[in-house]
């Protein structure tokens, strides 16, 4: 777009030069003169005010040019300040985040997401990732981490982690999981009959042993255990599969209710927020979720496509008809982002400000130009045409003048 709009300049002061030549042989000429004139004049104006925003035009130092590049820091601060102030927040968040339609807008994004393909998309694609790359990831990877670490901290979890399994008992979502249970102890049983034989002929008397009575005896209780795990896996009306769901009947309900094991979910939560291992997996967490935004943003269609992108595609769709689920989400989102700007605002605009202030002045002017740099092309070709129009208008009342 950049050639095409010098060529359109170029192209005006090769018109001049041909109408000024030949301005005697017709009136007409005249007003095509004119308009080629004042295209000229209005596409150098803008292509000054274009170029003296990222560097000096024609590498002349001219006072309050190469705008972008002398003044990053002042713009580093500014746009930190606006942040803060406009966005980070927390009574600002919430009015916003009030409005936000968070879960039905991942979910039509998730079931459909063509508009990335376009020009537009693929813009703010490559923006964003190049944004995120050029972050002080150290920083950066420490704030998203502290960020999940106290959000964890902050959730008292024995109620969700009870709501959750009375929700999933009382839709019959539990099935699966006791299923799970029951093939899972039937495998253990298999896997362990040694340690059973040995248990039994340990502790069996000396005539037992004698006599073979303890192998004998090994095998019963093998036997037993596995037909009973094979009824309960068959019937789905067994009695020990009743008294397994009242147990989880119960257990949902303590773990809302009762204060003794809500203590010991919220002991164990933080202990293992403090081992190394959970530490170790958050590290991992937030290095996968990273590469997965910048894959996401570079090519979002290859990012969504095999087996994981249709079922996002089918999480998107389920997003779209759940209410429930999706006001779920939508209340967490809310909740997340208040306690985010409240916690983490002032770090993230340092974040921002501190990254851009350490671009080097072609850096920042080269991505600045490369998101509007189109744009403002348009600018010059707008301002070329309609500098030309303005000069036959000028033209046109000397003339009747």
């Amino acid at each position: 777009m950049r050639l095409v709009a010098t060529g359109l300049l170029v192209a005006m002061a090769v018109l001049f030069l041909l109408t000024r030549a030949f301005d005697h042989l017709h009136p007409a000429i005249g007003y095509v003169r004119a308009f080629a004139e004042a295209a000229m004049v209005g596409g150098l104006a803008d292509w000054f005010a274009v170029t003296a925003l990222f560097r000096h035009p024609l590498r002349l130092p001219i006072p309050h040019t190469a705008i972008i590049p002398r003044n990053k820091d002042r713009i580093a601060s500014t746009l930190a300040q606006f942040l803060r102030d406009n966005f980070l927040t927390p009574k600002v968040v919430a009015r916003r985040m009030q409005r936000l339609d968070v879960a039905g807008a991942a979910g039509r994004w998730l079931a459909n997401p063509v508009h990335a393909d376009g020009r537009i998309g693929r813009s703010a694609g490559r923006l964003a990732a190049d944004f995120l790359e050029s972050l002080d990831q150290e920083r950066l990877g420490g704030m998203a981490k502290g960020a999940i670490a106290a959000r964890l901290r902050a959730i008292d979890v024995a109620p969700l982690f009870g709501q959750a399994l009375g929700a999933a008992i009382a839709n019959g979502r539990h099935l699966p999981l006791l299923d799970g249970m029951i093939r899972w102890a039937a495998k253990v049983l298999d896997a362990n009959e040694h340690m059973i034989r040995e248990m039994v002929h340990s502790r069996a008397g000396a005539v037992m042993r004698w006599t073979g009575l303890d192998e004998t005896l090994a095998n019963k209780i093998i036997e037993g255990l596995d037909k009973l795990l094979g009824e309960m896996a068959e019937d789905p009306g067994h009695p020990l599969r009743a008294k397994a769901e009242e147990g989880l009947e119960r257990l949902a309900h303590d773990l809302q209710h009762k204060p003794e094991l809500r203590d010991k979910v919220e002991a164990f939560k933080l202990e293992m927020l403090e081992n190394q291992a959970f530490q170790r997996w958050i590290d991992g967490l937030w290095e996968t979720s990273r590469a997965a935004l910048l894959r996401l943003a570079r090519d979002p269609g290859k990012a969504l496509g095999g087996r994981m992108g249709e079922t996002l595609r089918q999480f998107g769709v389920t997003l779209q008809q759940d209410r429930k689920l999706a006001e779920t989400i939508n209340r967490f989102a809310r909740r997340s982002a208040v306690g985010a700007a409240a916690d983490y605002g002032d770090g993230i605009v340092r974040l921002v400000s501190d990254t851009i202030k350490g671009w080097d002045a072609r850096t920042i002017t080269g991505r600045l130009e490369n998101a509007v740099g189109r744009d403002l092309q348009y600018i010059r070709i707008n301002g070329t045409l309609v500098g030309g129009l303005v000069g036959v208008l000028i033209h046109t009342i000397d003339a009747l003048l």
